[in-house]
Order: structure tokens, then sequence, then C-alpha cells
């Protein structure tokens, strides 16, 4: 863990979340530290939260009933407070995971609720975390069912219909009637890790008094309000690098915005190539980790020396430039129930070209993403529905429309293009967002073919639990037209004093001669042989308000 932190500290790789895995535990049981493989970690993550990087460490439903009697407290007072799922008899069932035989909890059972609530408060003061990860929580058990009983022969156990699955219900499960209170494991089954997350975020809550966050394997329907997710263990595959899109665009659809999978792999080792292009698109993921599995090579971006590294920091930067568009996307889809992450087609309903698109993605509507997926690519093949598209990093107006353009994409570089009609918030990125959030703000204006654009930036403090409902944030609105841009503030209950817009980059304006800040002529502008113009040395309040006007 040190060795990899090391390394992305010294590339300037921007570090946010460092986590633990499950080998921080002493033996594989919850709510423990491993002090003799991981010997002064909690001294070590209060060193990493000093520098801005938050931790977060794993959890795992299953709960050994092995330990001395009085030296397990997770046990004890499960046992206490009558958690776990019993058997048709009433005996508690027996499951094998990591930590050898296991109980698992009842989380749809209230008592089962406040008892995780009370163990996840008592382990932060362990170790001071910003967050939990729950993990093997289908539930998944070694073996078929009860391992000491096996499951029964009933209609429940073995129906008359299977779905496609490889051999019976409860393979690497639990056996379909153990009993939980809201129903027979067989209803329920998909609703473990439901009802496993948002007693998860309620204790992580009640510990830190703050917003907080949780991070699930298992999801359903509705498990976004309380967790992000990611796609699972996947393998270091050039093939892998695509399922992440279409399983990221598939949970912004199921109401789970807040995804991505294990950027380089999970299983089996990562070449420099594959990891270096992963990073890129991982960037671009909503939820960006890079998750290794244990025993095999390192893949931090690091590891790899600088090509790789370098790349790595420099697409981050990208996603760092942009987290205002990004955080406020979160706002929408929060207030509005739209998606974060979309395909071509959501945005370009009628394009039927569109419809079969998904190696490429946006942001919102504003932001299009064209990652390379294949090995040994320098050129990748994107497609541009019926709107005007600039280049992200030249501001050039991209000609294509309908059609599949070539790209050229040499290893150092992802193709981001945005689209005309959007104005998207930016801020000068840093190397966490503890340090980002203090810096100075800018506007992408992408004019569409009318010169119209439209965008909004919500902002709030970061930590405070539920701001909306509260009111604690800031919304200001900017919409373009006749070579005008506004800024209007639409909500102001979180104090922006201090922080400001310095920079505007406007793209499809064409030459221009006169800029004007709330009516006061500006001299600071360029226009690049892009096309691109960009006017600097600003320092507009946000509280305020403002209007941006040119002229050619």
């Amino acid at each position: 863990m040190k060795a990899a932190v090391k390394r992305t500290a010294e590339y300037g790789i921007p570090h946010d979340v460092q986590y633990g895995d499950i080998d921080i535990m002493e033996r594989a049981l919850d709510f423990t530290i491993s002090k003799k493989n991981f010997p002064g970690l909690p001294e070590y993550v209060k060193e990493l939260k000093h520098k801005g990087i938050k931790f977060i460490t794993i959890l795992d439903p299953g709960i050994s009933p092995h330990e001395p009697s009085g030296s397990y407290r997770p046990f004890d007072l499960g046992n206490d407070f009558d958690v776990w799922i019993r058997r048709p008899d009433g005996t508690p069932t027996v499951g094998k995971v990591w930590p050898g035989d296991t109980y698992f909890p009842d989380y749809s059972k209230n008592s089962t609720r406040n008892w995780w609530m009370t163990l996840i408060k008592e382990f932060k003061d362990l170790i001071d975390y910003d967050g939990l990860w729950i993990d093997m929580n289908e539930p998944a058990s070694w073996g078929v069912g009860d391992v000491e009983q096996g499951c029964a022969k009933n209609n429940i156990n073995n129906p008359p219909y299977l779905p496609g699955i490889k051999n019976e219900l409860a393979d690497f499960t639990l056996c379909p009637d153990v009993s939980q209170e809201f129903g027979l494991h067989y209803n329920t089954h998909s609703l473990y890790g439901w009802s496993e997350s948002e007693p998860t975020l309620a204790g992580v809550r009640e510990a830190l008094g703050k917003r907080g966050a949780v991070l699930t394997r298992s999801s359903y329907l509705g498990v976004g309000k309380w967790a992000a997710h990611w796609l699972g263990d996947n393998f270091s595959r050039w093939s892998n690098l695509h399922y992440s899109i279409i399983g990221m665009l598939q949970f912004n659809h199921f109401g789970i915005p807040f995804v991505g999978s294990d950027i380089c792999g999970f299983f089996e080792d990562a070449t420099a190539e594959i990891c270096q292009r992963w990073q890129q698109l991982g960037a671009f993921y909503t939820f960006s980790r890079n998750h290794n599995a244990l025993g095999n090579r390192d893949q931090d971006p690091g590891f790899f020396g600088p090509e790789v590294a370098n790349a790595t920091r420099e697409a981050l930067l990208v996603r760092y430039t942009l987290l205002p568009y990004l955080y406020t996307l979160f706002y929408l889809h929060t207030t509005q129930g739209s998606t974060v992450v979309r395909a071509l087609w959501h945005e370009f309903p009628s394009d039927e070209i569109a419809l079969g698109i998904d190696r490429q993605f946006l942001w919102g509507s504003g932001l299009l993403i064209t990652p390379v997926l294949d090995e040994g690519h320098l050129h990748v093949t994107g497609y541009f529905p019926d709107a005007r598209w600039f280049d992200y990093f030249t501001g050039a107006d991209l000609s294509s429309r309908k059609e599949s353009v070539s790209l050229n994409a040499p290893l150092d570089v992802i193709n981001l293009h945005v689209r005309g009609g959007v104005i998207v918030p930016t801020q000068e990125p840093a190397i966490n967002t503890e340090l980002s959030r203090k810096n100075l703000f800018g506007l992408i204006i992408a004019l569409d073919d009318a010169g119209n654009a439209t965008g909004s930036l919500y902002i709030d403090d970061g930590d405070s639990i539920d701001p909306v409902l509260s009111r604690k944030y800031f919304e200001i609105k900017f919409s373009t037209g006749n070579k005008r841009c506004k800024g209007i503030v639409a909500h102001n209950g979180f104090d922006v004093k201090g922080k400001a817009i310095s920079t505007i980059r406007l793209l499809g304006a064409g030459q221009v001669t006169h800029v004007n800040i709330n009516r006061v002529k500006h001299e600071d502008f360029i226009t690049e042989p892009t096309g691109e113009v960009k006017i600097f040395n600003l320092l507009i309040p946000l509280a305020e308000g403002f209007e941006v006007d040119w002229d050619q």
C-alpha cells in the first residue's frame, strides 16, 4: 500500500481515496485490523488524511461463529441482537467465506440494522475511515447452500424451473428456503446487498457526522440512493474495457449512476499498454478506482513507469478539471432522475446508427468520450451524431456529422469532444478534491449552429448530509444567445464568497474583436488558430451573477 501511494505521489497523479482490502483484517474477520500484516495502519491512515487522501475499507457480511466466547464482539453482539438468517428448523444457516464457516446477518430486521450500525460506529474508533466498501453480499458463500447440512430436497430449493445457472440455485450462496424477516431467501436473494446498503450508509453517517460513502458489489433498483457500485471481479483483458462501458450505461439506467469497473482489471496480470488505456478510460468512469487481486503483479500507474504514469496523470487532470460539471450532473440526477453517463441514443433517439454505439459514451448531454479499447491501436473510430462537436483539447470545430471518423489516438491521448449548445463548468485541477475545491472556476461555452448554449453549476460544502433537502447549496444557470452569455443565480443557500470564474473558452464563435464583462471592456483574450477564443485574467464572482458579450 505504501509503495503504491508513494509512486502515485511521485508522479503527481491525483489521488483522492486509498482503499483497504480484506488483507488488512485479522484472519479476514470483520471489524478487525491485522497488526501483523498492516502494523501501524491506523496511524498511516491519519497521515494520508492529513494530505487530503481519504480512506475506505472493506466489510463482508459473513461473521465467524468459531472465535472463543467473549473474544469477538461482532458475533457475540449478533447473538444478543438475534441477527442471523435461519434454517427452517430455526438454527442459523452456515456458509463458508474468507474467515471459514460463517453466519449471515438478516439485514431486513431492525435489530440487525441496529447491530450493524453499532459495530460500524465502534469501528471508527479503531481506524479513521471515510467510507465503507461492502463485498461478498449477493450473499456469496463457497459451496452449495448450507455447508453443514446442505439444502433440503423440496420445491423451494429445487423448483421445477431454473434460470440459466450452472447447477442449482444454492451454488455459491445460501439455500433458498432459509428465512429472513422479509421472506424466504428464494424471494429475497436479489435484495440482500440492497438491504445491507442502507444501514451501512446510516452507520457511516452516524460515525462520521457527515456524508460519507458506501460502495457495494451486490445491488438492486434503488440502491443508488445509498451506495456506489463497481462492476465486480473482472479480468485484465481488452474485452473487459468494452464490457465496462456497457455495464456503466446499464447501471445509469438502473438509477445507480456512481459506477465503474476495476481499472486495469482484477484477475490476471495487467500489461503496461492495457493499464495505460484503461486508466484513460477509467478517468471517465463516474466511480474511478484501480483495484487488483491479491497475488497479482502490482498495477498502480506508477509501477509501470513514466509513460503509463504520465498518461494517467493527464487523463485524471482532465477529470478533475471537469469535476464541477460531473458534480452538477449528479445534482441533476438527484433532483430530476436524469442519467449521469448516457449512451449516444439517449441524446439522439432517432439516430439508428447511435442505437448500436456502445464503445463511446457521454457525460450528460455535453461531453463525448471515445476511448481506445483495442491492443496496439493508435487510431480509434468515433461516431458523431447530428450536432456541432468541438475537440476538447484544441477547441477545433469538427466538421463531421452523422458519420464515423477515424481519430488520432497515440498512447498518451483519449479523445474528448464537447457538444455545441452546452456550457461546461470547469475548475483548476489539483491532486485531490480537497485542494481542487479551493481553485478558481472556468467555463467552456460551446455554441450550437444558432449561436446558443446552456448549462448550470451546482456547489455545496461536499460533506453535509442531504444539502438539497436542507437547501444548503448554490446553483447558477448559464445561457448564451446573440453573442451574450448570462449567469443567473438560481439558488443561494451556500456561501460561495471567494469563488470566481477566471477563464472562459468560447468555441464556435469565430473571430472575436471585442469582449465586455458586465458591460466593461476586457482586453485579455485571444483567438487561437483552431478558432477557439480564450478569455483570461477574469475574476467574476459567482455569487453576483454576470454577463459576458462579444463582437466579431
